[in-house]
């Protein structure tokens, strides 16, 4: 159990390097499913299906933060425990961490199920698109408990010291689906429903990689009284990935909003198909928002056992160190991402496939290139704030980091229904870029007297 004394020696920017890059890897390699989904979709299929698949992502994202929920808490949880060497109850941890998953995933599945076609109409299907929503959805769902397990597992396997593993893990089965998609679309000719099978078969891939790991893992050995529930431990974990839940939850939401508003307004704009093409556009948006975010989510997770190690074994220097170089490294990489996006939107537009097909080219382009520059304005300030949550997460602060981890969001949804009374279907996408400056703002005092308070303990650390 001593082995991870080095998380409380080794050089700080030489430990962040080799736990934050292989966790930006696995979660941009995680989220390329949905992407990757719709660049074949987009091009073999049209940009209704397009649609469809950003129709379904609100209930992938409600799994994923269920996964997070238990992954995260357990991992933080892990990382704490080792840095007051109470190593006793980690294999508890783990063992209701992946129960917890499986069943909520198995809940989530069922009412989504149930309330079948409702359901899509309710968080932006149209007429047009639900036909392949609903073959895409009906396929991808059934794969939900697993998934969620092997995301549970991917965060504990990073705080376990081998992040490299969960990459690999995350890289085979995000290959296999890379391969499968054109394989399904365009040989077997199996359309929106090929691209779903080739995302369930990579998600399985990725957790029996996950689930063999825990034959080797370093600092615990699960046995069936592992899964048996313990409320207490439980309790923990749940409090710990609180933060990680709300901030999916959030995006839900906000997606869901997005897509309802952006339907609304758009046939506003246009009323033969403008409420499509907004809809289109904006789940092309969010696909790049999302590989920016999970860029900035997989530095601070990344540092999540470096913080939870050292706070705990109180050595606070190394703490304040691990703040500045995570803020620096998610700020610099951001704003590059942001310079690409102003620069070229026509480039990242094109990928997706959008401009052919269901409608009117250059009235997808006409709306979508300005879309995409004023959503993505601020982004580097959202996520700074994003990881800023996440490392008072880290830290064991779970009742100051839960609230900021959904202010960015809550402030969207307000700026999404004030915006567009004045400036149309553009003020829903100008709402983003005045969410990310407003919460940065709250956020930036908290961190400075968290700064301080590191400072002030710092004095009486150990030498």
């Amino acid at each position: 159990m001593n082995e991870n004394a080095y998380l409380g020696e080794e050089r700080v920017g030489k430990l962040l390097f080799k736990f934050a890059v292989p966790c930006v890897l696995s979660l941009i390699i995680s989220c390329l499913y949905n992407i990757v989904d719709q660049i074949f979709v987009g091009h073999g299929v049209g940009p209704l299906a397009n649609a469809a698949t950003g129709v379904i992502f609100p209930v992938t994202v409600v799994g994923w933060g269920l996964s997070l929920f238990f992954g995260d808490g357990a991992a933080a949880y892990l990382s704490i425990s080792l840095g007051k060497k109470q190593p006793e109850k980690i294999h508890k941890c783990v063992g209701n961490a992946m129960l917890g998953s499986f069943v909520t995933g198995g809940i989530l599945i069922l009412a989504a199920y149930l309330w079948g076609d409702d359901l899509l109409m309710l968080i932006g299907g149209t007429e047009a698109n639900i036909p392949y929503a609903h073959t895409y959805g009906t396929i991808v769902y059934a794969m939900i408990p697993l998934a969620l397990v092997q995301n549970c597992l991917a965060a504990v396997i990073r705080a376990d010291g081998a992040p490299r593993y969960a990459m690999i893990a995350m890289i085979a089965g995000a290959v296999l689906n890379i391969i499968g998609d054109p394989i399904a679309i365009y040989v077997l000719r199996l359309g929106i429903a090929g691209a779903a099978w080739a995302t369930i078969l990579g998600q399985f891939v990725s957790f029996l990689l996950c689930a063999l790991y825990l034959l080797r893992s370093k600092t615990f050995r699960l046995n069936l009284k592992s899964f048996v529930p313990d409320f207490r431990v439980l309790k923990n974990v749940c409090r710990l990935g609180l933060s990680s839940l709300f901030t999916q939850l959030c995006i839900v939401i906000t997606t869901i909003v997005n897509n309802l508003l952006f339907v609304k307004y758009g046939y506003q704009w246009n009323a033969e198909s403008g409420g499509d093409i907004a809809l289109a556009a904006f789940v092309v948006i969010m696909k790049l928002f999302q590989i920016v975010l999970n860029i900035a989510i997989g530095i601070a997770v990344g540092a999540q056992p470096l913080v939870g190690y050292n706070y705990s074994a109180k050595k606070y220097a190394r703490v304040k160190r691990l703040l500045l170089l995570v803020l620096l490294w998610t700020g610099g990489l951001c704003l590059l991402c942001t310079v690409f996006f102003e620069a070229m939107p026509n480039l990242f537009i094109a990928m997706f496939g959008g401009a052919n097909g269901d409608f009117d080219p250059a009235l997808y382009l006409k709306f979508a290139i300005p879309c995409l520059r004023i959503y993505l304005m601020f982004i580097t300030f959202g996520c700074l704030q994003k990881v800023c949550s996440i490392f008072l997460q880290s830290m064991g602060l779970a009742r100051l980091a839960a609230p900021l981890s959904f202010l960015r969001d809550a402030l969207l949804i307000f700026f999404a229904f004030l915006m567009p009374l004045g400036l149309g279907v553009m003020g829903v996408a100008w709402a983003a870029p005045a969410a990310d400056a407003a919460a940065l703002l709250i956020t930036a005092p908290v961190m400075i007297r968290i700064w301080r308070k590191l400072t002030a303990l710092q004095k009486s650390e150990p030498i």
